[in-house]
């Protein structure tokens, strides 16, 4: 990375800091509850979507939407949503500390979750969604900052991937639980879900977390210490280039989320087995997110990231060929034997690129989770749309997406690397 001005990666799990005196008191819960609970943290984004993907159609049809693509706008109105959100925690998680930018977060969320439940068109649906994912940017962006507080390196890693692994279960349950909710209530009951679990995780987080951030440890909340933030950053070869080609690899995953259920439910006719096989394929990134904790203390983040960014962009490739071949549409069984091991190589690429990305930024944890984390999901809603919108009943756009976003982050990753004074085995 260009500048060589980090610390290097730690090679065990040892934390990066003790604890400060000044931290407010709090009894830490264990290493078991710590993982589920930042789990959860994270979670509701994720939940907030799969969740929906079996009731788009119902959702559409209930609140008057004529153009079936433009359903996946309820999709997409929540990252629009998480990308602004994440610049407002970052900064005000490092004045004001963790643990109350996160309680912000979950109270804009609870307001997205009521909007919703009784919006009676299109326009307050995605008023509400825009809220979700704005509050859901405070746990999911302060969380990031909460580890690097405590962790760096590889040790920060294999945290990150054990969070990932336990997160990674909310969407391979969540449309299994929408479908259920279904059969028994209408689509409204899933946001009711929602606003319930949320309650659950405010005072969940709220009693049992300790704040990290000690009071001698914040910053004033400053536009100009803020600039300065986004400015070394944007500035810092290492972290902007990780953090594109995160974008661009979440980019082909946010198109595939938006097109899901068109694909399986209406081009394979799957009806309510579509659950079932998103399950499958999100507990391929789980158990990925389970193998990178476990060989990324052995073998670094840069090498498992290349490997899988490699495998991934060369199995897209191959299978946009037969893709072609067949006029876009590849029989159902030929998809998930590419998407099982494509969302494999995501699952490793994920908590990685993330944590490549935060490395050389402890000092500015927040504002730098906020500029990685915006930008990741503003680049990703970008290609999303692209993808998710250019859908015309064949898979063409999807693997197309997937392979024209691997080649570019290959590209990127190799110009990040061309500037980093780093062994390529950290």
């Amino acid at each position: 990375m260009s500048g060589g001005a980090h610390p290097a990666p730690s090679n065990d799990a040892t934390p990066a800091k003790a604890p400060s005196a000044e931290a407010p008191p709090a009894k830490a819960p264990g290493s078991t509850e710590r993982v589920t609970l930042l789990a959860l943290m994270i979670s509701f984004v994720a939940l907030s979507i799969d969740a929906m993907l079996p009731a788009l159609p119902q959702i559409g049809s209930a609140l008057g939407v004529a153009r079936e693509n433009d359903n996946s706008l309820i999709i997409s109105t929540l990252f629009v949503g998480l990308a602004i959100g994440q610049i407002i925690y970052g900064p005000l998680s490092d004045s004001l500390g963790r643990k109350p930018a996160i309680h912000a977060g979950m109270l804009v969320f609870l307001a997205g979750c009521l909007i919703s439940i009784f919006s009676r068109n299109l326009e307050v649906m995605l008023l509400g969604r825009f809220l979700q994912g704005l509050g859901a940017a405070g746990p999911r962006i302060v969380t990031l900052a909460l580890v690097r507080d405590q962790f760096e390196g590889r040790a920060m890693a294999r945290v990150m991937s054990l969070v990932m692994a336990v997160f990674i279960m909310v969407p391979a349950l969540a449309p299994l639980v929408g479908q259920g909710i279904l059969f028994v209530a209408g689509w409204r009951a899933i946001f009711y879900l929602l606003l319930a679990l949320g309650l659950v995780a405010l005072v969940w987080f709220f009693f049992r977390q300790p704040e990290t951030l000690a009071p001698r440890d914040r910053v004033p909340l400053s536009l100009t210490r803020i600039f300065a933030g986004v400015r070394e950053t944007c500035l810092l070869r290492a972290s902007i280039g990780y953090t594109v080609a995160a974008g661009l690899m979440f980019g082909a995953f946010v198109g595939y989320l938006s097109s899901s259920q068109q694909i399986f439910q209406v081009h394979y006719d799957l009806g309510a087995l579509f659950p079932l096989f998103f399950a499958i394929l999100a507990l391929a990134i789980g158990s990925a997110s389970v193998t990178n904790a476990r060989l990324v203390m052995r073998y670094g983040m840069r090498r498992l990231s290349a490997w899988a960014l490699y495998a991934l962009t060369l199995l897209s490739l191959g299978f946009l060929v037969i893709t072609l071949a067949m006029a876009g549409n590849p029989p159902l069984l030929a998809l998930m034997l590419y998407l099982t091991p494509a969302f494999f190589c995501i699952g490793i690429l994920f908590g990685n690129f993330n944590a490549l990305a935060m490395e050389p930024l402890g000092h500015i944890a927040g504002v730098a989770a906020a500029v990685i984390g915006s930008l990741t999901t503003f680049i990703s809603l970008f290609f999303g749309l692209l993808i998710s919108q250019a859908y015309d009943d064949t898979l063409l756009p999807l693997v197309g997406g997937f392979a024209g976003l691997g080649i570019a982050a290959v590209a990127v990753i190799h110009w990040t690397e061309a500037g980093s004074g780093q062994p390529a085995d950290e």
